[in-house]
C-alpha cells in the first residue's frame, strides 16, 4: 500500500510540476490552444493518400526556386534565414504531344483540391499542379509585404521563377479564385509564356460596391472591417482551436461538399481524405495566407481590380463560374467589353464556387471547349457542350 502511495504521490508531484511549467509560459488552456499537429511531411503524406484516388501516374517533387539572405531586396526571400525555398508539384503522366496544363489553386487551398479532375484532364493534357509559395506541402518563407504591390510579386514572382526552374516555355495557365487573380496578373507580366487563361470563378474581377461602401460606415461595419484588417484568417482559427481543429474541418467538408453541395456529392472515402488534407494544409505555419488583407478589401473586391486591366489583357481568356457561385460572372462580362483578345465566360450547372469538384465532368467539358484549339478537337467549333451555358 505504502508503494502504491508513493508511486501516487510521484505521479501527482510530476504533474504539478509540468502544470507549473506550462502556467509559467502563459497558462495551461493557451498552451493547450497553441498545440497544432502538422508538419510539411503530414501535408505531403496526406497529400499522397488523397491522390491515392486517382489511376494516373505521376510523379511529386519540390521545385527549388531559390534562395537569398534575410536582407534581400525579394520579398519572398525575406525570412530569418537564407534557406532554399520548395514550390511544391505534381506532374501527372501524359503523352509526348499533350500540351501543358499548369493548375493554381485558391485561397484556403492547395493543389489537392483538383484530385476529382487529374485523370480526366490528363487524358488530353501535360497537367501540372502547383502549391503557391506560402501554402500546401511548399515552402512557408515569413510573409513580410506591406503592400498590395509587394503582396502581388511574392506570388508572381515565385511562380515566374518556378517557371524557370520547370524549363517551361509556353502554357495553358488555369487558376480557380485567389489563383485566377494571381493567373491574371501573371499573365498581364509574362504574356509570352500564357497561351491560353482559364479562369475559374475568378477573384479580382469585381469593385466595391455601393451597398458595401455604405455597410461599412455603420458601426457593424466598422467592427467587421477592423477583423479584416486584423488579418484575422481561417487559418488562424483552425490553429487556434488546436486538437479541436480538425473536427471543425470535418464539419466544413461534410457541410460544403457533402450536406449542402449541389452538384455531385463527395464519397465518404473522399470527405475523410480531403478533411485530413484540408486540416494538415490549414494548420501549418502562417505564411502566403497573409495576403489576405493586402490584396482584398473587406468583401473580397480587390484592391486592384482586375476589371481596370481588361484593356491591357493580351492573351485569349475563358471563364467558367458554376451557376451557384458567389463570385459574380457579371464582373467578368464587363471585362470583356474592354479586352482586345478572344473571351468567352462559360456557366456550369449543378455547381458553385468549387465547380471543379461539385460537378467534375462538366467542368471538364468546359476546360477541353476552352482548349480546343490546342487538342484534337475541331477548334472552329462554336458549340458548347450540352448542359453548359455561354454568358
Amino acid at each position: 500500500m505504502n508503494a502504491i502511495r508513493s508511486r501516487w504521490l510521484a505521479r501527482m508531484a510530476a504533474e504539478e510540476s509540468a502544470k507549473t511549467s506550462v502556467q509559467s509560459r502563459g497558462g495551461f488552456w493557451p498552451f493547450l490552444l497553441r498545440w497544432v499537429p502538422t508538419s510539411t511531411d503530414h501535408i505531403i503524406n496526406s497529400e499522397n493518400r488523397l491522390l491515392s484516388l486517382l489511376k494516373t501516374p505521376y510523379v511529386q517533387e519540390k521545385v527549388n526556386i531559390g534562395s537569398g539572405p534575410p536582407d534581400s531586396k525579394v520579398r519572398w526571400f525575406r525570412s530569418s534565414s537564407n534557406e532554399p525555398r520548395f514550390i511544391n508539384t505534381v506532374t501527372f503522366d501524359a503523352k509526348d504531344d499533350s500540351p501543358t496544363l499548369v493548375m493554381v489553386h485558391g485561397y484556403a487551398a492547395s493543389q489537392g483540391f483538383f484530385f476529382r479532375n487529374f485523370d480526366a484532364l490528363a487524358s488530353r493534357f501535360r497537367v501540372i499542379a502547383i502549391d503557391q509559395l506560402g501554402w500546401g506541402g511548399s515552402s512557408r518563407p515569413d510573409f513580410t509585404c506591406k503592400s498590395t504591390e509587394e503582396t502581388e510579386a511574392w506570388f508572381i514572382d515565385s511562380l515566374e521563377e518556378w517557371r524557370k526552374a520547370k524549363n517551361l516555355g509556353k502554357f495553358i495557365l488555369l487558376g480557380h479564385s485567389f489563383g485566377g487573380y494571381i493567373a491574371s496578373k501573371y499573365a498581364l507580366k509574362h504574356p509570352e509564356h500564357v497561351q491560353h487563361l482559364v479562369l475559374v470563378g475568378s477573384a479580382g474581377f469585381s469593385s466595391e460596391t455601393e451597398r458595401i461602401t455604405k455597410f461599412l460606415s455603420t458601426w457593424k461595419g466598422s467592427i467587421l472591417n477592423q477583423i479584416w484588417e486584423s488579418n484575422l484568417t481561417p487559418q488562424k482559427i483552425i490553429r487556434g482551436l488546436g486538437p479541436w481543429g480538425p473536427d471543425l474541418v470535418r464539419k466544413y467538408t461534410s457541410a460544403r461538399f457533402v450536406k449542402y453541395s449541389t452538384g455531385e456529392l463527395l464519397t465518404e472515402s473522399e470527405s475523410n481524405l480531403l478533411t485530413d488534407y484540408v486540416y494538415h494544409t490549414l494548420a501549418a505555419k502562417a505564411s502566403g495566407e497573409l495576403c489576405l488583407k493586402y490584396i482584398f478589401s473587406f468583401g473580397a473586391f480587390a484592391r486592384s481590380p482586375l476589371l481596370h486591366s481588361a484593356p491591357e489583357w493580351k492573351v485569349p481568356t475563358t471563364f467558367i463560374y458554376g451557376f451557384d457561385d458567389w463570385m459574380n460572372y457579371e464582373g467578368a462580362q464587363e471585362a470583356r467589353k474592354h479586352m482586345k483578345v478572344p473571351c468567352d465566360i462559360i456557366r456550369v450547372p449543378q455547381s458553385g464556387h468549387f465547380v471543379f469538384i461539385e460537378n467534375p465532368s462538366a467542368f471538364h467539358s468546359a476546360v477541353f471547349y476552352a482548349c480546343r484549339r490546342f487538342l484534337s478537337l475541331d477548334p472552329d467549333s462554336e458549340s458548347l457542350p450540352e448542359g453548359l451555358t455561354s454568358a
